[in-house]
C-alpha cells in the first residue's frame, strides 16, 4: 500500500462522521479566504469523506460546501487550473475521475469530478448527476451550465432544467445562491431563467425561507420577483422597510409600501414610516405625505437630520407659504430647541449673516450640536479661528474632526507650533488632528510629522504614518508623475537634525529601503539658517 493510500486509510478509520463534517466546516471557512493550499486541503477532506462510501455523509458534506457559493466557485477554478495532463496532477483528483469512469463514484466524487480540467470527465459527471439525481449536486451542476465546452454546457442545462422542474422546492434553495453568484458570466442567462421559473412554481413557505436566509443575492432576487407578482402584503412591506438590514431591500420595500399607502389612503402607515430611524425610509414616507395632500405634516420635517427629507419638506413649505429659513433661524436661537437638522438646514439656505446666530451654539452641552455648528460655519464660509481653535481639544472626537476640517484652509492664521503641540497630545483623535494640519503644510513638514507618527502608540495612526513616510521616501527617489510630493531640497538646520534623528529612530520600522532613500535624500539637501521661513 502506498504512503498516500495508507495515510487516507488511517484518517478514514480515525474519524467519525461528526468529526469529518466538523473538519469540513473548518476547511470550507479556510478555503473562502485562503490560497491554493486551503483549496487543496478542502479537496483532501472531501476525498476522505468520499472514501467512507456513505451517501448520507456525502450529501451532508456537499450541503456544507454548497452553503458557500464562493467556495464552490473557487474550488471549480482550483481543480480546473491544475495541469491535468502533467505528471504532477493531483492523485486525489485522478482518483475521482477514475471512480467516475468505472461507475463507482459517490456524490462527492461526482461533484468534484464535474470540475475536472478534462471536458470529457466533466461531461460524464453531468451524466452521472442525471442518473443519480440529488439536490446537493445542483450547485455544481449550475456551474457547468456556463461551461465553455458546448457539449458539457448543453447537457448540464438539460439536467438542470429537469431537476428544477421536477423538484423546485428541494433543488432551488440549494442551487439559487450559486446560480446568482455566476449570473454576471457569459452564458449565465439560462440558469437564471430556470431559477426564476422554479421560484414561480415553489410554495409560499419556500419563498419565505429563501428570503429569510442570510445570503444577500437570493434575498434580493426573491424580494424583487415578489414585488412584481404581489407576494408581499402591505404589512410585510412595512415590516421589511422598518427592520431589514439590507439597504437596497429596505429602500424598495419603503417605496412600494408608501406607494400602496397613498393609493389606499393609509395615512397612518405613512406617518409610521415617517418616524423611522432610517433616512431613506423617511424620505419616501414624507414624499407619500406630500402626494396624499398633507403638506402641513410634511413641513414638520424641516429640521430632519436627512438633507433629502429636509429638501422634500422645504418644497412642501414653499407651497404652503411657510418661510423655511425664518423657521430655522428661530429654532437655532433657542439652545433648548436647537437640533442638528435645524443647524444643517440653516447652513443649506442661510448666508454669512446667519453666522452670528450659530456662534453661541459652539459651547452647547450637546457634542452633536457643537459638531454640526462647526460644520455649518464652514459651509457658510464664516470660520472664526479664535472660536474654533479651542474645539481642537473638545472632549468629543466628532467635534475635533469638524474643527480640524474647518481650520485646514486657515493654516496661515494658526499659531505656528499649534499643530506640533496637538501631535504630542495624549488623546489619539487630537494627535490625528495635529497630523492632518501638518500634512497640509510643506512636504518636508509632512515628512517630519509622518516619521513622528510611525512610533505612535495608537496602531491606526502608526500605520498611517508609516504608509505616508514610505510613500514620501519613494518619492524622493522617483516621484510619481501624478504627484509633486518630493520633499524640498532646502531645510533648516533644526529640521535637518530632527529628520536625521527621526530616520535613525524609525529605521527598523521603516525598513531598509525606505530608510536608505530618506538618508540619501537628506545627504543631498542644503541646510539654511533657522530664521529663514520654512516653506
Amino acid at each position: 500500500m502506498s504512503w498516500l493510500k495508507r495515510k487516507r486509510t488511517d484518517r478514514s478509520t480515525a474519524l467519525d462522521p461528526k468529526s469529518r463534517l466538523a473538519a469540513l466546516v473548518v476547511a470550507v471557512d479556510e478555503a473562502a479566504v485562503g490560497g491554493w493550499e486551503t483549496r487543496e486541503r478542502l479537496v483532501s477532506v472531501l476525498a476522505d469523506i468520499d472514501a467512507v462510501a456513505d451517501d448520507d455523509l456525502a450529501r451532508a458534506a456537499l450541503t456544507i460546501v454548497a452553503q458557500s457559493p464562493q467556495v464552490v466557485i473557487r474550488l471549480d477554478g482550483h481543480t480546473r487550473r491544475v495541469a491535468w495532463r502533467s505528471p504532477y496532477y493531483s492523485p486525489v483528483l485522478t482518483g475521482f475521475a477514475t471512480r467516475l469512469a468505472s461507475g463507482q463514484a459517490g456524490p462527492v466524487a461526482v461533484a468534484v469530478a464535474s470540475m475536472h480540467g478534462d471536458g470529457r470527465v466533466r461531461e460524464r459527471a453531468v451524466a452521472a448527476m442525471l442518473e443519480r439525481p440529488a439536490a446537493q449536486l445542483v450547485p455544481f451542476l449550475a456551474l457547468r451550465t456556463v461551461d465553455w465546452v458546448a457539449p458539457v454546457r448543453d447537457r448540464a442545462r438539460a439536467v438542470l432544467a429537469l431537476l428544477l422542474a421536477g423538484d423546485p422546492d428541494g433543488c432551488l434553495p440549494v442551487a439559487l445562491p450559486t446560480i446568482l453568484a455566476v449570473q454576471a458570466r457569459s452564458r449565465a442567462g439560462f440558469a437564471r431563467a430556470q431559477a426564476l421559473a422554479a421560484l414561480l412554481s415553489t410554495s409560499v413557505e419556500v419563498r419565505r425561507s429563501l428570503f429569510a436566509t442570510g445570503d444577500r443575492r437570493p434575498r434580493r432576487f426573491v424580494f424583487d420577483i415578489g414585488l412584481g407578482h404581489d407576494w408581499w402584503t402591505l404589512a410585510d412591506l412595512v415590516r421589511v422597510a422598518e427592520s431589514d438590514g439590507d439597504v437596497r431591500i429596505r429602500v424598495r420595500a419603503a417605496q412600494a409600501a408608501c406607494r400602496q399607502a397613498v393609493w389606499t389612503r393609509r395615512v397612518d402607515l405613512l406617518r409610521r414610516l415617517a418616524g423611522s430611524r432610517r433616512a431613506e425610509v423617511r424620505a419616501y414616507a414624507v414624499t407619500g405625505l406630500v402626494r396624499a395632500g398633507l403638506d402641513d405634516e410634511a413641513v414638520a420635517y424641516l429640521e430632519d437630520q436627512s438633507s433629502l427629507v429636509r429638501a422634500i419638506a422645504r418644497d412642501a413649505a414653499r407651497r404652503r407659504g411657510v418661510d423655511a429659513l425664518a423657521r430655522h433661524r428661530i429654532v437655532v436661537t433657542d439652545p433648548a430647541q436647537a437640533s442638528p437638522g435645524a443647524i444643517d438646514g440653516l447652513a443649506e439656505n442661510g448666508s454669512a449673516a446667519d453666522a452670528a446666530l450659530l456662534h453661541p451654539l459652539l459651547t452647547h452641552t450637546s457634542s452633536k450640536i457643537r459638531s454640526h455648528t462647526v460644520r455649518a460655519l464652514r459651509q457658510l464660509g464664516t470660520v472664526d479661528v479664535d472660536a474654533i481653535v479651542p474645539l481642537l481639544r473638545d472632549p468629543s472626537p466628532a467635534v475635533v474632526r469638524e474643527a480640524t476640517a474647518a481650520l485646514l484652509p486657515q493654516q496661515r492664521r494658526l499659531p505656528p507650533q499649534l499643530a506640533w503641540q496637538l501631535l504630542a497630545d495624549p488623546r489619539a483623535e487630537i494627535r490625528q488632528a495635529g497630523y492632518r494640519l501638518l500634512r497640509a503644510q510643506s512636504t518636508t513638514t509632512w515628512l517630519r510629522a509622518a516619521l513622528t507618527l510611525v512610533t505612535d502608540p495608537d496602531p491606526r495612526l502608526a500605520r498611517g504614518g508609516l504608509a505616508d513616510a514610505t510613500r514620501l521616501a519613494r518619492d524622493t527617489d522617483r516621484p510619481m508623475w501624478r504627484r509633486t510630493t518630493t520633499p524640498e531640497k532646502a531645510v533648516t538646520t533644526t529640521e535637518h537634525a530632527e529628520l536625521t534623528t527621526l530616520i535613525n529612530q524609525t529605521a527598523l520600522t521603516l525598513g531598509q529601503d525606505a530608510a536608505r532613500l530618506l538618508t540619501d535624500w537628506l545627504a543631498d539637501t542644503k541646510t539654511v539658517q533657522n530664521d529663514i521661513q520654512q516653506r
